[in-house]
């Protein structure tokens, strides 16, 4: 499982079931439906809505609760049982645990896992996994099946009572009490060769092999997975029993080889020179040139046999093109990629929103949920801690903004999967932009490493705090706007204070980022009476404080009654431009919104019907 295993509960009953699933599932997390569990890592208010959002960020969701609940929920988002993940049902006492999505993604296994813990029954109805213990469409890890979509007849036949023949050896297969006979008509086979299979022949890969590459910076990549599947070919290896492609850890961010490792399905991993150094006395095509330029004597060549162990054997020696070359190495069994070398790395930045579950979108979420390492200001990682529990946290200060992205993508270069967390949206007056200003710098001049620069890198939009203080308010942002940070610790006053007075004669609504702080309180203000020049004492105000947590309060003034004194770094500051307008409703409430000049169209004459020729 990618994600963290989250823990529903809906009331009293059935938390002490969960409290042992709990200690039993690291990094899993707690989550209670308000007003009747009073402890849990995460409250939550909207039960079906709570379920979407974690299926949607990718969470496996154990709900010890009725399973009418979880289907009710679920029933609309399905579609793609291939990319779903687990969800069980388990019942309050903790007698039985029922997989109801995801079987053959974990589901099933988790089952029997839990039902043996908790002393119950896994109630597993896949009908391969309950008749003879196997999954032939989800073959395990190491494996693949070359014509997945002839597995369901396949065992459609075999449920009602059709013998198999085994061809080649296969341990997982042999052993689930198939009957066998030579002359069945379906056969189960095993190879490491191209076969294509039939409806009566399903063909399962040893992922035995490693395609080891090197290129030339900016290779095309259609030039590489070219000189590969024309060697896959030629030496008849079917693209399932590869694990893995490998290469220098130079050439992590090498558009061509993420390519190549993306068009046959399998990770992409790395080794340093002086790993593949390791493996010089066994290269068929040792180079001094090589050696010269990255350290070792020979890329493809070696990190193919380095992936493979000292027990694997090269099958194909270095073969080329004009900027790129391969090389295959096989095992004796099976390969798990992850532990091939390491991965190139990658940096998820992510706005995590305001602060309320609701606000977090399912892709900063899974996102989270995916990461190793979690970086930020404690704050930022104390709001989402029940998304990141089993992690590796590393809080920073506020105002260690440098520090923390440096650290964040010196991790990731390290081959990890690190999350940099951000509140609102990472690109909006936070950690997004230093991101990218760290990656164009070179090292010299206070950039990152070269192994940092190599990472991947997502950035995952949040909701900003000017959009969540408009959304509470009604709709102040509905005309021409901008936003202006008042903090002059990074820009100048007197820049800040050209971008002021831009704003007020051009009449944008406009959202102010950090208005005060301890030491500035004189930055508001003097904004204040510039805006005055130009738009009414009239014009409202949204001041929104805490948005989207407990402690939320937004309320709205006027410009010209605004003070310092009523806003702090919390709070997030719209000024209205001439055309904005407060409305008292008739519960007591207002609301505040910019019309766009829809009034003007209605009002405005009706042109009459021009002639067809026109």
């Amino acid at each position: 499982m990618d994600a963290s295993p989250i823990l529903l509960v809906l009331n009293d009953a059935g938390l002490p079931v969960a409290r042992r699933l709990e200690q039993a599932l690291p990094g899993s997390a707690i989550h209670g439906l308000a007003g009747r569990i009073r402890e849990a890592d995460t409250l939550f208010s909207e039960t079906l809505d709570h379920i979407r959002l974690l299926f949607s960020a990718g969470h496996p969701i154990i709900g010890v609760c009725a399973s009418g609940i979880l289907i009710r929920a679920l029933a609309p988002l399905l579609n793609d049982k291939r990319t779903e993940p687990p969800v069980l049902a388990v019942s309050e006492d903790g007698q039985s645990v029922v997989p109801l999505l995801g079987g053959h993604r974990g589901a099933n296994e988790l089952a029997r896992s839990l039902s043996s813990l908790l002393d119950g029954h896994a109630a597993i109805t896949t009908a391969g996994d309950s008749a003879f213990g196997v999954a032939l469409d989800a073959p395990p890890k190491g494996w693949s099946l070359a014509n997945p979509e002839d597995a369901k007849p396949v065992m459609a036949e075999l449920l009602s009572g059709a013998s198999v023949w085994i061809e080649g050896d296969a341990n997982w297969l042999s052993s689930a009490g198939f009957p066998i006979s030579d002359s069945a008509a379906i056969t189960l086979a095993v190879t490491e060769k191209q076969d294509q299979g039939s409806p009566t022949r399903l063909v399962y890969h040893p992922q035995t092999h490693v395609i080891g590459v090197g290129c030339a910076r900016g290779c095309a990549a259609d030039e590489l997975i070219g000189l590969v599947e024309t060697h896959l070919t030629t030496q008849n290896i079917a693209k399932g029993a590869i694990a893995c492609v490998t290469s220098i850890d130079l050439k992590a961010d090498e558009t061509a080889m993420n390519a190549l490792a993306d068009h046959l399905g399998v990770p992409f991993r790395v080794f340093d020179a002086k790993t593949l150094e390791t493996e010089a006395r066994r290269l068929k095509n040792p180079s001094d040139v090589v050696f010269e330029e990255v350290g070792c004597h020979g890329v493809s060549e070696g990190a193919a046999l380095a992936a493979v162990g000292q027990d694997g054997e090269l099958v194909l020696e270095k073969q080329k093109t004009t900027n790129a070359t391969c090389a295959i190495a096989r095992a004796s069994d099976p390969i798990a990629p992850l532990s091939v070398g390491r991965a190139r790395g990658h940096l998820s930045v992510i706005g995590i929103g305001p602060g309320a579950d609701e606000w977090r979108t399912p892709q900063a979420t899974r996102l989270l949920s995916q990461a190793e390492d979690v970086v930020g200001y404690s704050l930022y990682l104390d709001i989402v801690s029940s998304h990141i529990k089993g992690k590796t946290h590393h809080n920073f200060p506020l105002g260690a903004e440098e520090d923390r992205v440096r650290f964040a993508l010196e991790e990731a270069g390290k081959g990890k999967n690190v999350a940099l967390i951000s509140s609102g949206d990472a690109g909006i007056y936070a950690m997004g932009a230093l991101v990218y200003e760290l990656l164009d710098r070179d090292e010299a001049n206070g950039g990152v490493s070269d192994a940092a620069r190599r990472v991947s890198v997502t950035n995952a939009p949040g909701i900003s705090a000017l959009q969540a203080a408009s959304a509470r308010i009604g709709a102040p942002l509905g005309h021409d706007f901008c936003a202006i940070s008042l903090s002059d610790l990074l820009t100048p006053w007197e820049a800040i204070e050209k971008r002021l007075h831009a704003a007020a004669s051009g009449d944008f609504v406009v959202a102010f980022y950090n208005p005060v702080s301890k030491r500035r309180r004189s930055q508001l203000a003097a904004a204040r009476e510039i805006l005055l020049k130009h738009r009414p004492a009239e014009t409202p105000v949204v001041l929104g404080v805490n948005l989207g947590r407990p402690e939320e309060t937004v309320r709205v003034t006027t410009l010209g009654a605004l003070t310092v004194d009523e806003v702090d770094m919390l709070t997030t500051v719209l000024v209205g431009s001439s055309n904005s307008k407060a409305v008292l409703r008739g519960d007591g409430r207002p609301f505040v919104y910019t019309p766009r000049g829809y009034a003007k169209r209605i009002d405005a004459p009706k042109p009459e019907l021009q002639g067809a020729a026109e």
